[in-house]
């Protein structure tokens, strides 16, 4: 059983959602601002977070922003009716594991949550008992979020981070894009795209253009 925090100041939606997902044996919070949510969620009393974009006081990107600035790993579902391509890289770039448009189907608001948690759990298990990744000069505290190169500090966006901590878990591993895509943005984007390999170019320049190699028509691998 997981602990859901839903943030949702429309109370039938709200209702609707806890309703869904007490049925599917989690227990659930509901709150309708901003500030609570980063209350329970930075408290750490929440597994998941199912967040509202449109909130009364602080909005869904300021309490994404202030997650993960402030080191928080939870995942979040954004689930909005803000559907334009900007809000979407937004939400995506500042921090959030999925997003999913209103109005939606409750099965696929389930079957996100359940990939999520999945997932966190998964790298949760990886990464037990280890705070810091080091290999090649590289460093990534998963604490703090932050990441070193030879030493000096570099700043990575979350997706940046995600994918190198992906990487450096599994060195010396070819992992294909199709894996990249699943593990780091999750099903909302389509496998023929090349946002893996745009992201791998990021990567490269702030670690080394050398961290990471391409197996030709296997994916990519980072290098011990």
């Amino acid at each position: 059983m997981a602990r859901i925090l839903i943030v949702e100041d429309e109370e039938r939606i709200a209702s609707f959602v806890a309703k869904g997902l007490r049925a599917d044996g989690h227990q659930t919070t509901v709150v309708g601002d901003g500030l609570s949510a980063l209350d329970h969620a930075l408290a750490g009393d929440a597994d998941l977070v199912v967040l509202d974009i449109g909130l009364p006081d602080i909005d869904g990107f300021e309490v994404l922003e202030q997650l993960r600035s402030q080191g928080s790993r939870v995942p979040v579902v954004v689930l909005t009716a803000r559907d334009s391509v900007t809000d979407t890289v937004s939400a995506l770039e500042g921090g959030a594991d999925d997003y999913l448009s209103k109005p939606f189907r409750f099965a696929e608001l389930q079957a996100r949550v359940r990939l999520r948690l999945r997932q966190a759990q998964a790298v949760a298990d990886e990464a037990r008992g280890r705070d810091v990744l080091e290999a090649g000069g590289i460093s990534l505290d998963l604490r703090t979020r932050r990441a070193r190169v030879d030493g000096t500090e570099v700043d990575l966006s979350a997706r940046e981070f995600a994918m190198a901590e992906l990487f450096m878990s599994h060195a010396g591993q070819v992992l294909s894009r199709e894996q990249l895509l699943d593990r780091v943005w999750g099903f909302d984007f389509d496998p023929g795209s090349n946002v893996v390999d745009v992201y791998v170019g990021y990567l490269r320049k702030k670690l080394g253009a050398e961290a990471i190699s391409t197996v030709r028509g296997m994916g990519y691998r980072f290098v011990l």
